[in-house]
Parts: C-alpha cells; sequence; structure tokens
C-alpha cells in the first residue's frame, strides 16, 4: 500500500520558507516529487495537507497540490495495472518523464505570472521583454529544458550582442532570467541538473565592470541657473531632478509620492519604496524654492508635491507602477533637452541624480555615511556606487611619485 502527500520538507530557503513536496512512500522507502512553491510554516495546514486560506495564492497553490497528488495516484495505478514494479521512486520517475514534455516556454510563463501576481511589476516587464527576445531568437519554436544546452546560449548571447546590438553587461541579465526559469524546473523536477547549462566549463554569468558617470558641481551649478522662461515642462523636469539630488539621490518613484504632510519640523520622511526602509533627512536650504513653486494657498496634507500621481490610485500598485514608468519617461525627455542646451556629455536622466550626489560625496563624506543614506543593507551596493569617482588620493599619489 502507497501512501501519496503534500507535506513540507525541513529545508527552508533563503525566505524563510519550506518547500511544498509530494512524499511517495511504499514498502518502507519515501520519495519526494517537489512542486517548487515555498510557504511559511504558519501558512501551512499541517493536518489537512494544505495551505492555508490565510495566504493569498491559497487557492491556485491547493489546486496546484491536488493535480500533483492526481498525477502521482494515477501513475501508480498504470504501473500497478501493467504489473510493473511501484516503487515510490518509480513513481517519481515516471511523473517527471511526463513533465519533460514542459517546454522552456511554459515555465517562463509562469515565472511571469508569479512575478505579476506578486506585484513585482518592475522585475515583471523587464523579464518579460527579454523571455520575449529569446523566443523571437527561437522563432517561437518549442524548446525543452534538455535542449537549452551551452552552444545554444552562446548564439543566443551572439544574437543579443550582435542583431539585438545591446551591451555585454544587458545581454547578461537576459542569461540570468534563463538560469532563474532553468533553477525553478529543477527544483520542480521537471529537467535533471545533469542538463544544467551554466556554471564553470559551461555558460558562464559575469558582469563587466562599469563605471558610473555623474554630474560635477559645475555641471549641477549650471543646471541650477540655466534660463529656462517660457519652457514650463523643462523647468518641472529640472525641479523634479534637483529634489531627487538635494535629498541625496532619491529614486523618482519616492519623489512622485512625496506628500506635504511628510515634511514636519523642517525635516522630510519618507518610506522608500525599493526595501520599504524609512528616511528622515534635513530639508536642504535650496529645495525650498522648489517646494515654494508647487505649494497653493491652502494646501492638504494628503496632497502630493509634484502632480504627476494626482489621479492615480495608489492601492492599485500596477496603476502606480504604470504612471511612475510613464512620467519617468516624459521628464527624461525634457532633461535630455537641458542637456542638449548645456551640451552635456554624458545623459542627463532621473536616475543619474543618485550616481551625481554619490560622486559628488567621494571625497567628503564617509562610505558608511552614504550606506545610511541610501539605506543598502550590503555596504559592497554602496562602494559600487562610489568607487568610481573616488580619485583624489590615488591622484595624489600619481602625482608624487611623478614629481621628479
Amino acid at each position: 500500500m502507497a501512501s501519496i502527500k503534500a507535506v513540507l520538507r525541513k529545508k527552508k530557503n533563503k525566505e524563510g520558507k519550506f518547500p511544498i513536496v509530494i512524499r511517495i512512500t511504499k514498502d518502507r522507502k519515501t520519495s519526494f516529487l517537489y512542486t517548487g512553491q515555498y510557504v511559511s510554516k504558519r501558512e501551512w495546514d499541517e493536518k489537512n495537507h494544505k495551505v492555508k486560506k490565510s495566504h493569498p495564492n491559497s487557492t491556485r497553490l491547493n489546486n496546484l497540490i491536488l493535480k500533483k497528488l492526481s498525477e502521482a495516484n494515477e501513475k501508480l495505478l498504470e504501473l500497478e495495472a501493467n504489473k510493473e514494479r511501484s516503487t515510490a521512486k518509480n513513481v517519481t520517475e515516471k511523473i517527471k518523464g511526463k513533465q519533460n514534455q514542459f517546454s522552456v516556454y511554459d515555465e517562463a510563463d509562469l515565472y511571469l505570472k508569479e512575478l505579476e501576481e506578486g506585484k513585482k511589476y518592475t522585475r515583471w516587464s523587464a523579464d518579460k521583454s527579454r523571455v520575449k527576445v529569446f523566443k523571437e531568437f527561437m522563432r517561437e519554436k518549442p524548446i525543452r529544458f534538455e535542449d537549452l544546452t551551452p552552444e545554444l546560449l552562446k548564439k543566443f548571447k551572439f544574437y543579443l550582442l550582435n542583431v539585438q546590438e545591446i551591451s555585454e553587461r544587458t545581454a547578461q541579465n537576459y542569461l540570468v532570467v534563463i538560469r532563474t526559469i532553468f533553477n525553478r524546473a529543477i527544483r520542480k523536477g521537471i529537467v535533471d541538473k545533469k542538463h544544467y547549462p551554466f556554471g564553470k566549463g559551461k555558460i558562464t554569468i559575469r558582469f563587466p565592470q562599469t563605471t558610473k558617470r555623474g554630474l560635477s558641481a559645475k555641471r549641477v551649478k549650471a543646471l541650477e541657473e540655466i534660463n529656462l522662461k517660457g519652457k514650463p515642462k523643462q523647468i518641472h523636469a529640472r525641479n523634479i531632478w534637483l529634489f531627487s539630488f538635494y535629498f541625496a539621490g532619491m529614486r523618482i518613484g519616492d519623489v512622485l509620492k512625496i506628500k506635504w504632510s511628510d515634511f514636519k519640523d523642517g525635516r522630510l520622511y519618507y518610506q522608500m519604496s525599493k526595501n520599504q526602509k524609512v528616511l528622515s533627512l534635513k530639508v536642504p536650504r535650496k529645495i525650498k524654492p522648489i517646494l515654494k513653486q508647487y505649494q497653493k494657498p491652502k494646501p492638504k496634507k494628503e496632497d502630493f508635491v509634484f502632480p504627476e500621481l494626482k489621479a492615480v490610485d495608489l492601492e492599485n500598485e500596477r496603476q502606480v507602477y504604470r504612471a511612475i514608468t510613464g512620467n519617468t519617461k516624459t521628464i527624461n525627455k525634457y532633461l535630455g533637452e537641458i542637456a542638449e542646451a548645456l551640451k552635456f556629455d554624458i545623459p542627463l536622466t532621473m536616475h543619474i541624480s543618485r550616481h551625481s550626489f554619490a560622486a559628488l560625496s567621494g571625497d567628503k563624506i564617509p562610505i558608511q555615511m552614504l550606506q545610511q543614506l541610501y539605506r543598502h543593507s550590503d555596504i559592497q551596493t554602496t562602494i559600487n556606487y562610489q568607487k568610481a569617482f573616488i580619485y583624489k588620493d590615488a591622484d595624489e599619489a600619481l602625482d608624487k611619485v611623478l614629481d621628479f
């Protein structure tokens, strides 16, 4: 008599969640079929072997569990009907054989769907485009994981660099998506890890070192002082860029969400959208003239400082994401026009404000203080922002050596 149940395995992942598996036990021997899904212990109904209703995706996960249980029972009955030796291992191997018909596109679609359902819209949008390009490379021809070889991926990378004409760094991001999808398939038992195309002697993912360029103090001053009279859209774009820069390179999504109620006793209090960390900063002197341009005679505390999200439902995260993305493109367009007028030889975008602040902080504040301002969990991330700009000590050392 075989026992087939859904259980949680004891080994948790980096997020502290446990894998949901189908445990098949026969003749005192056990084999596991991974579903590729993870939940916390408090979200698991151990008595009834299913996900609790308190989990936001309980219905979808429990339907998946029922499907896996049904597959296991079906294969067990099939083995016994054919008078084949029905062990726990045989059942899982039969199911995995069926899953091998599962294409890379099927798993990619599931991956994208989970990102969307998890409201990770920035990553969903980027990875959706990358999957689309891979499908175009394959001419929409379905492909199994076993056929996703290092040789094929090398051809794909050549296609990215020479046909799509993208950078080496961007090409690596495409490979990261494929690696993520392949790892999911291994965890689910869809493909054996012996077919893994990444690693030593196969496809290695290495991001090239890049120089993060920011504006010098002279250029920031030129941006502050340029006469934009009669160009309200460019004035608005500059105001938003400077607002971001004056507040230590605040991300555009956070800038557009700032409300008048976030200012208290000469300080700005806000929660970073990316990591949910709270930051409090003194309101710089230079920010006050910008705020005056947007302050109404009797502003409501719940009003946004900038108008971009005024008509957006903040409870609808997808709508907020689209509004921020669309407005960022518009703002960057007008910033580009300003950069052209000032004859800048580097792009002027909202993201450059963050790098510009890091550039100017290079030999003025300790790296630990910049880490605190940026709320980076790992100081190496902060160093990567700043290291391209810390030239002063090296320059002085070189001068000393050559001064003869």
